[in-house]
């Protein structure tokens, strides 16, 4: 159905959850540091929209960082991939990614959209350095 495989856009699509984080960003300098919303949904924790968009660029960080035992959420559950030194540090810009464990999942060149990940890790380090979001 409209094409198969190649139009769907999966449930973590990185170009979208950048546009998301770019405009919660903007809005959060528009509204500034008083106004603050509940994440998670239910946590009852209050953060202000710039701290919420730099947790959700962990979460997606961390689709591609190694866990306590080496293993990278987006090389799946494929322990060959895992553990053979060839492969375990090759990472792949998949087009999107499996929403409950992070597997990459479609096309695995998709680096001039998935690579925002890049941009991603950089303003996490940033923003760990600084307090201050227009400087990051």
């Amino acid at each position: 159905m409209f094409g198969g495989n190649s139009n769907w856009r999966g449930p973590v699509w990185m170009p979208m959850n950048f546009l998301i984080i770019e405009s919660l960003q903007k809005f959060g300098f528009f509204f500034g540091d008083s106004f603050k919303v509940e994440f998670p949904t239910g946590s009852g924790v209050e953060m202000t929209l710039w701290e919420v968009s730099i947790e959700l660029q962990k979460r997606l960080v961390g689709i591609f960082t190694p866990d306590k035992d080496g293993r990278r959420p987006f090389q799946g559950g494929v322990d060959l991939i895992h553990n053979d030194p060839h492969w375990r540090d090759l990472l792949q810009f998949n087009e999107y990614f499996n929403g409950d464990n992070g597997a990459g999942v479609g096309a695995s060149h998709q680096t001039g959209w998935t690579a925002l990940v890049a941009k991603m890790a950089r303003q996490i380090h940033t923003a760990s350095r600084t307090q201050n979001p227009a400087s990051v």
